[in-house]
Order: structure tokens, then sequence, then C-alpha cells
């Protein structure tokens, strides 16, 4: 598991997760969509980095707290996903929820959109956010 996952840091310090646990966790909700692990690349930045990297790729000019490149096949999920800690942080405090629960929410966002769950269009939102939360308490069964 652990070298399906990668974990950087891009120009920001490394947050504070368990890896093991997440990749778990992780292997855990893609089956629950009937889906394998693949390789996934997380990569933590700032800011700076996700406006740049959401300009370049996807001529979107604002900031948001994931963008996920899907490179799944078939029932095997494979992405990288840019997560921007600061936006995280900002969402946390204006949600009142601790940052960790924030983060753990964008972590298996992205996971959700490789296993093909979009938020996007009328209704999915909310089938997105039942499925975080769903992920979300799967979480807590792991230690």
């Amino acid at each position: 598991m652990e070298n399906l996952i990668q974990w950087i840091a891009d120009g920001t310090a490394m947050p504070d997760i368990d890896t093991a646990r997440l990749g778990e966790w992780l292997a855990r909700v893609a089956g629950v969509h009937d889906r394998i692990l693949g390789p996934l690349t997380y990569i933590f930045c700032d800011d700076d980095k996700i406006i740049e990297v959401n300009r370049q790729f996807l001529n979107h000019d604002y900031y948001t707290d994931i963008i996920t490149f899907d490179y799944s096949r078939g029932k095997r999920v494979s992405g990288d996903m840019f997560i921007s800690l600061d936006t995280v942080a900002s969402n946390a405090e204006m949600l009142g929820v601790e940052n960790a629960v924030e983060l753990h929410r964008v972590i298996v966002h992205g996971l959700l959109h490789l296993c093909g769950i979009n938020d996007k269009g009328p209704g999915e939102r909310e089938i997105m956010e039942h499925n975080e939360n769903a992920a979300l308490s799967l979480l807590d069964e792991i230690h």
C-alpha cells in the first residue's frame, strides 16, 4: 500500500498525517465503490501553487482546495491530486471544523472523483457530500 500512494509537500510543510492509516482508509473507500487502488499522488501545496495549476491546466482563475488529475483505467483508480493547505485551513475555519477533519474530507474527495463521483451538476454536490461523510465514518474505524 505504501508504495501505491505518494505523499509530497511542494513549497509547504508536510501536514501531520498518518500515511499508513490513510492508505488503509483510501483502499477501503475504493473498495466500497468497487474500485481498487492504483498509483495515487497527493501533492500538498499553498494557494500560489494551486492557482498556478488551475490556470495552467484547467484555464480557471480561482483558488480551490483540490485539483484532481484522473489517470484511472477500468476499476483501478489512479491520479494526481494537488491540495492547497491554505484553502483547506480557511475552509475549516469558515465551516467551524478542525483542520484535520477538513483535510481528510479533501483527501477523500479527490479519491471519490477518481471513483466517478462528480460534484458540479444538479444534485451532484449532495451525492458527493453523502459519500464524503460515509468515507469519514470509515476512517473513524481505522486505528
